[in-house]
């Protein structure tokens, strides 16, 4: 497994990002893991995330020329992103874009560099698509194309269909989304602690109590045969 995944792993975990119990999704399923990709809320953790995106991106091959935040939660990623990015030799431009047009100053809904060239979307995760949708209209419509998606984490879960989320957006855009980390390596990772290994659990925003003690790696491997893509 790639330095980037466990070391996103680890992060999760210290935030208490990711937890183990039962959890009821949108869709009614009741999931044995929950991550909540809004709780990287410091400025050590936020680096951290960003450095795991760059290190998934340069690894994934795709090109591209900038970066793309959407509204709101895209805004940071990015932003941190392009920092990371720029840490390894790798400087590009980003934007983001705002809810509602601008009718002074600058103007507009993009904030940041134009659009233009191959433009990379970074976000936190794809659920329905919506705001992955919105986002290749606003970069398609500035003359710009999608190179690609960045997310967190992708739960490889089935939508209503056979696919998951972000295979149906491949499919239907035909352009790659980049992960972190998947379910797959989420069960790969658990694994080392099931046999023995140990989290480095690091010192700010981390919980005090042992993340991984509601932990059931069986029923997220029974979660993802009912459930996986």
């Amino acid at each position: 497994m790639q330095d980037y995944k466990q070391q996103f792993f680890n992060l999760a975990l210290r935030k208490g990002n990711l937890r183990f119990g039962e959890f009821t999704l949108k869709s009614g399923r009741l999931s044995p893991y929950f991550f909540n990709a809004g709780g990287f809320d410091d400025g050590a953790s936020l680096g951290e995330l960003a450095a795991c995106y760059a290190g998934a991106i340069l690894n994934s091959g795709v090109g591209f020329d900038m970066l793309f935040g959407p509204a709101y939660k895209g805004i940071p990623l990015a932003a941190a992103t392009a920092v990371a990015l720029a840490e390894k030799d790798a400087n590009v431009a980003y934007a983001y874009n705002r809810k509602e047009a601008k009718d002074h100053g600058e103007g507009g809904v993009i904030v940041g560099a134009p659009l233009r060239g191959r433009v990379l979307i970074i976000d936190d995760v794809v659920s329905a698509g919506t705001s992955a949708r919105e986002s290749i209209e606003l970069i398609r419509n500035a003359g710009a194309e999608v190179a690609g998606i960045a997310i967190a984490l992708d739960r490889q879960e089935r939508g209503e269909g056979e696919r998951s989320a972000t295979q149906e957006l491949t499919a239907r855009h035909g352009f790659p989304c980049i992960a972190i980390a998947n379910l797959e390596d989420l069960i790969r990772f658990l694994g080392q602690f099931r046999d023995g290994g140990d989290i480095i659990l690091g010192n700010h925003g981390g919980q005090e109590k042992d993340p991984l003690a509601a932990m059931d790696l069986e029923a997220i491997e029974r979660y993802r045969e009912r459930y996986g893509a």
